[in-house]
């Protein structure tokens, strides 16, 4: 029988080693998370903290500067209109306050677009997996959520209370708020739907984040709380009661964070405290105008 020399030698049987499948493959959204989530956790200690350190700088310049650029052009307008006004009309115009904090908006949203083009990488890391803004594990999203809430009543219980007994004194937020209805509604938007999302993001979330990575809860915990409490300090210095209240807000909502490992139940907490305080902003000009009248 003719044979071809250049034919292909016989075929094998595969071991059953060699007839094992292959591999599963990896799944698009793994394949793009797996490498970031990594190289996150190669980040030294320092880094993580030096890069929250500036965001947390940043935010704050921000919520200096932004403002008063939103404002500028109306503080043109007066004083090409009426002259050069006096420190005291500058400092009870109700125009001049109302776009003071409608200029808190874009700081707020200023502050969050460079907090996660800093974290992320432009984009290259999960953000919101990072700082942690998740259900925390092992307990449900509605048991979270409840216990959240009913934190959140507690702690403005707390604090009407202190401030009825004890803060006499208005501070500058009482006096913003009793300037205009316009600016009560802007401050009341504000306070529910950017400063808790935001200040959360910048505390509990970069902040935290990398100190505990750093030094440990033990250091953290203080160290975050009080940043926080600090940056009111200013605003309240008028009212010690309410310095008090919102040191221990942030001592909560610090606490919260460390205990669940997550952020989202901070953030409801701070939610929740600042939504009913601002029900009561918008609500105490109508009744004021109504004792008025």
């Amino acid at each position: 029988m003719y044979t071809d020399e250049k034919s292909s030698p016989p075929v094998t049987p595969l071991d059953e080693e060699d007839r094992a499948a292959p591999p599963a493959p990896i799944p698009a959204e793994q394949v793009h998370l797996r490498p970031t989530l990594e190289r996150s956790l190669t980040w030294p200690a320092w880094f993580e903290v030096a890069k929250a350190l500036v965001i947390w700088v940043a935010s704050f310049m921000l919520l200096l500067f932004i403002p008063v650029i939103v404002a500028l052009p109306y503080l043109l307008y007066r004083l090409l209109s009426g002259g050069a006004p006096s420190a005291q009309a500058i400092a009870g115009d109700k125009g001049l306050l109302f776009f003071s904090v409608l200029g808190i908006w874009p700081a707020h949203l200023l502050t969050l677009a460079i907090a996660w083009l800093i974290v992320s990488e432009g984009g290259r890391r999960p953000f919101w997996k990072i700082i942690g803004f998740e259900w925390p594990e092992g307990v449900s999203p509605m048991t979270t959520t409840l216990a959240s809430v009913f934190a959140g009543l507690a702690l403005f219980g707390m604090a009407w209370l202190v401030t009825f007994l004890y803060g006499e004194k208005k501070t500058d937020l009482d006096i913003l708020i009793e300037s205009s209805t316009y600016t009560r509604v802007a401050m009341a938007f504000m306070a529910t739907a950017t400063a808790p999302l935001v200040e959360e993001v910048i505390y509990r979330g970069v902040l935290y984040r990398a100190l505990e990575k750093a030094a440990g809860i033990a250091v953290a915990i203080p160290i975050v709380s009080l940043l926080f409490a600090g940056v009111h300090v200013y605003q309240y210095r008028n009212n010690i009661a309410v310095i008090l209240v919102i040191t221990l807000l942030s001592i909560v909502l610090t606490v919260s964070r460390a205990v669940t490992g997550k952020l989202l139940p901070a953030f409801i907490i701070h939610l929740v405290f600042n939504g009913i305080q601002s029900v009561f902003i918008v609500l105490a000009g109508f009744v004021d105008s109504e004792m008025l009248k």
